[in-house]
């Protein structure tokens, strides 16, 4: 491994420790949240813009080194933002993260895997460049997999970085305003189970499958083509 790829990962180690030494994971607890947001609302008051770039910085630092907490950070979103702005603040937030968490797991272990694996990926990769954004939408708009992991398999792939931006930003914004808008009604949320309800959950299914039918189409039209 090269000298970069160890200082990377030092530096990734250092900042996770810290979090941990520091317990900072006891204020992205729904509890934590309700008994602060009086406080968050007013220094956003006091402060409009730093705030929310602070948040944002806050936000993009616990999904690039994919901590917990994301859900309680975007319920905090609605809580102090309403609805609608938190969906736009936590989409950058959440797009920018997951792009260096993209970044990271490419710089550092791609090479390695093409390598290792590379004639078995083959015929996976060329798919995967063809339908890129329908896969990536299929998968951020349906919760089969956690955001995180969606995040560093990626970064294994060769989906082009400009694909993989434009469908977790989009793909995110379904997911990302249920958990706002319940944000926003904060003292209703008894715990984080309640949130996506079936129905919900159901509609996201339906808009993953939308997000495939472009490539189930291509598909069915090779066959044909070959056949």
């Amino acid at each position: 491994m090269t000298r970069s790829k160890l200082i990377i990962l030092a530096v990734i180690a250092a900042l996770i420790a810290a979090f941990l030494a520091l317990d900072l994971g006891r204020f992205l607890t729904l509890e934590a949240l309700k008994g602060n947001r009086d406080t968050l609302f007013a220094a956003y008051a006091a402060n409009r813009l730093p705030f929310i770039l602070g948040f944002i910085a806050v936000y993009v630092a616990a999904t690039a080194l994919s901590l917990p907490g994301a859900s309680i950070l975007t319920l905090a979103g609605g809580a102090v933002f309403g609805a609608a702005t938190a969906t736009l603040v936590v989409n950058v937030g959440a797009t920018v993260g997951a792009t260096l968490a993209f970044l990271v797991a490419r710089h550092l272990f791609r090479d390695t895997i093409q390598r290792k694996f590379g004639a078995r990926l083959a015929g996976f990769n060329d798919g995967l460049e063809k339908n890129a954004l329908g896969y990536l939408l299929f998968l951020r708009l349906v919760p089969l997999f956690p955001f995180f992991l969606i995040n560093l398999g990626a970064g294994l792939t060769r989906i082009p970085l400009r694909t993989y931006v434009l469908g977790t930003m989009i793909g995110i914004v379904p997911g990302s305003f249920v958990y706002c808008n319940a944000g926003a009604n904060i003292a209703r949320i008894d715990s984080l189970a309640g949130i996506v309800s079936p129905g919900v959950l159901g509609a996201f299914a339906l808009l993953g499958a939308f997000a495939l039918i472009p490539t189930l189409y291509q598909r069915l039209k090779a066959r044909r083509a070959g056949g």
